[in-house]
């Protein structure tokens, strides 16, 4: 695992980034960041991702929408990958080359929806451990998931932007928003 230190935020990476690629995800993740509490006025989660194929054209856009579909597999990730593949006709997206960028680390069902969907590349903001301390949301059960990622040749790269996405996440907390879980004993 590789870092990158930038306003006062340690990047980390499951390879060695170039600064163009960080750079630009940092701006995608800060407007995702400052786009997303147009999203939660809607009746949406916290979270927000974006793919972009590899010429920077953005492919789909989606919000967490597990409270307002009533469906708790209807996470941000999940929801932009069913878009994309939606508007490209397949269920393969490897050809496409394409990046996936998220304001929080994916939980353990979205990891698995990366990995399966084809995408090359993925670039989020909050950490887990960051999302439940602030949220009680279960993140799950990601063991080594940096190093299976690069194993599969899949780039990872998260801690981006973090600080905002962790004030829009305390925001989302102290509104009174829905934060999902299910009953545990």
């Amino acid at each position: 695992m590789t870092q990158f230190i930038s306003k006062n935020e340690s990047i980390i990476s499951n390879e060695q980034l170039d600064f163009d690629k960080i750079v630009l995800a940092q701006k995608i993740i800060n407007d995702l960041q400052n786009e997303l509490q147009n999203y939660v006025n809607i009746g949406h989660g916290p979270f927000l991702a974006a793919i972009y194929d590899d010429k920077g054209n953005l492919i789909s856009k989606c919000a967490n929408s597990v409270v307002k579909d009533a469906c708790s597999i209807c996470h941000a990730e999940i929801n932009a990958i069913k878009e994309a593949e939606r508007k490209l006709g397949t269920y393969d997206l490897s050809r496409y080359n394409l990046k996936i960028y998220v304001t929080s680390e994916p939980c353990m069902m979205c990891l698995g929806a990366i990995l399966w969907s084809g995408i090359k590349e993925i670039y989020y903001g909050v950490q887990s451990k960051d999302v439940e301390a602030i949220t009680g949301y279960d993140e799950g059960f990601k063991p080594n998931w940096f190093e299976e990622f690069a194993k599969r040749g899949i780039s990872a790269c998260g801690n981006i932007e973090a600080d905002l996405g962790k004030e829009v996440l305390k925001k989302y907390v102290r509104d009174g928003h829905v934060i999902y879980k299910p009953l545990r004993k």
